[in-house]
């Protein structure tokens, strides 16, 4: 297995070549944070006083590091990055070392070979203007050592040579800190092969606990013995598709030209898996090192080219910004679900709409307007009829149905909000014989109920003050059928409101 490659950008030099650095301020003061080559072979070195650097070196100059700019840069390259590897890590742990992980199992073959991957990489980030050192190893902590400390501008460790790629490397390419660092060098421990000859148990307890468990561990993980997981900075895509170009594509023709190959091939392994896209994004590389994408998202699971294509279009290509133009294209499901299995009915019409017609429509609605401009009505759980059901995008996974057993007893038309009515009845709490609803007088000839609902006391504190609910279905003289409810409980809850009466909906 292959799985890592790692890549560590540097500031360029002036345009002149001279000795560069870049400063932060520390606990005593300034002190050197990164260096260009002329200052590192003028002999300074990180982590130096800056007083110190040019009392050394007068002609050094200097500028404030930027470190967030630094890290917004370093995510731009990782996702430009993303051309070589579906899966890549930013590297930020060790201050000054910064770099990328990128996961290369069993894709270093698409690329012509390791040896070729690597020479691809390390050139294409040469002309955009970042000098980089490159690696490739069994691990991504020999990977990230052999990139820092190699002689080489790009290092290919063997198959299952750790040890002997790793040997000659200094005690720094282990990632440990500046106290454990010390420690070694104290026992003479200078190299990453000094360490081999010790037993692990004894360089465990001969470094005093937590600094001996980290140089085993660290080591470990160099060596293989010992996984090391990796945060990507995007997860990795469920399926995707790409391809290069001999020349770089200037113009939105050329990206329309390829982006039908790209749909069906996508569509053919989403098919192959019975499953469709709920979102996809469309990325183009460009020849600066930075990425530009759209994204679009489907109400439902999709394994259609023609509608894919639809879709994006809708979405506008034209937001691409090729720059100085793409150098390759890669399509990508970010997001897949099964398809579900539809049978077609032999008697229905001809010129009935499909099942996914509704489907598609709401998607190139959300590519017109927007996806938070589409919604659609979704179940809530609550017991209160009126918020029940809210509105939600008509592209989010619907939330189920509650499993009630009272659905038979709701009316088809529930009001948004509840609205009041006058009431007159025989006993102060009991069903209306007579109720008055926008202006007109209705009699009440047949009622079923009192469906008592309390409020709903785990909810938000608003809810709390909320009153008892007693829910009748009632129905007029003309056959016409409601539901009502009052609001409060005569003599048991809150005595300064007197109970109210309210309409909540009609029945069919």
């Amino acid at each position: 297995m292959r799985p890592t490659a790692s890549s560590g950008p540097q500031h360029p030099p002036p345009p002149d070549g001279a000795p560069f650095a870049l400063i932060e301020k520390g606990v005593h003061g300034l002190t050197l944070h990164a260096l260009n080559a002329a200052a590192r072979g003028a002999g300074l070195w990180r982590g130096q006083a800056h007083a110190d650097a040019c009392a050394m070196l007068p002609r050094l100059i200097s500028a404030p590091a930027e470190q967030d700019r630094d890290l917004a840069a370093l995510k731009r390259l990782a996702l430009w990055a993303e051309r070589f590897s579906p899966s890549v890590a930013i590297d930020t742990l060790m201050p000054g070392f910064e770099g990328l992980f990128l996961d290369m199992t069993g894709g270093a073959h698409l690329f012509g070979g390791e040896a070729a991957m690597l020479a691809d990489l390390r050139g294409r980030l040469a002309r955009a203007g970042v000098e980089a050192q490159v690696a490739m190893a069994d691990t991504p902590a020999a990977a990230w050592a052999l990139a820092r400390f190699s002689d080489r501008a790009e290092t290919l460790a063997p198959a299952g040579a750790m040890r002997e790629a790793l040997a000659r490397l200094p005690v720094e390419g282990l990632r440990l800190e500046a106290k454990a660092l010390a420690l070694l060098k104290k026992f003479g421990l200078k190299t990453i092969g000094d360490l081999y000859a010790l037993p692990r148990a004894g360089l465990a307890r001969r470094f005093r606990g937590e600094i001996g468990f980290r140089v085993v561990e660290r080591l470990d993980q160099a060596l293989g013995f010992s996984n090391e997981a990796l945060d990507p900075e995007r997860p990795p895509p469920s399926y995707r598709v790409w391809t290069p170009f001999a020349e770089p594509v200037i113009d939105m023709a050329g990206v329309g030209v390829h982006l039908p190959g790209l749909a069906e091939a996508l569509c053919g392994q989403l098919s192959r898996d019975g499953r469709g896209a709920r979102r996809l994004r469309l990325t183009g590389f460009r020849v600066d090192g930075r990425v530009t994408l759209i994204e679009a998202g489907l109400s439902a699971p999709a394994a259609t080219a023609a509608h894919l294509i639809r879709l994006l279009r809708e979405k506008g290509l034209e937001r691409l910004d090729l720059g100085f133009g793409i150098d390759a294209l890669m399509l990508s499901a970010e997001r897949a679900e099964p398809l579900e299995a539809r049978q077609a009915r032999m008697d229905e019409a001809a010129d009935l709409a499909p099942p996914q017609a509704l489907a598609a429509l709401i998607d190139r609605l959300q590519a017109k307007l927007g996806e938070p401009a589409v919604r659609r009505p979704a179940f809530k759980e609550s017991w209160v009829p009126e918020r029940s059901e809210v509105w939600a995008p008509a592209g989010a996974e619907p939330p189920p149905a509650p499993e009630r057993d009272d659905a038979r007893l709701r009316p088809i038309l529930m009001f948004e909000a509840p609205e009041p009515v006058q009431t007159l009845a025989e006993l102060p709490d009991g069903v209306p014989a007579r109720f008055i609803w926008r202006r007109a007088s209705r009699r009440v000839v047949k009622a079923e109920g009192p469906e008592r609902l309390g409020a709903e006391w785990w909810t938000e504190p608003a809810s709390r003050s909320e009153r008892t609910r007693d829910y009748y279905r009632v129905e007029d003289e003309n056959g016409r059928r409601y539901w009502l409810y009052r609001e409060g409980l005569y003599g048991r809850e809150d005595a300064d409101r007197s109970p109210s009466w309210w309409i909540a909906g009609v029945f069919a």
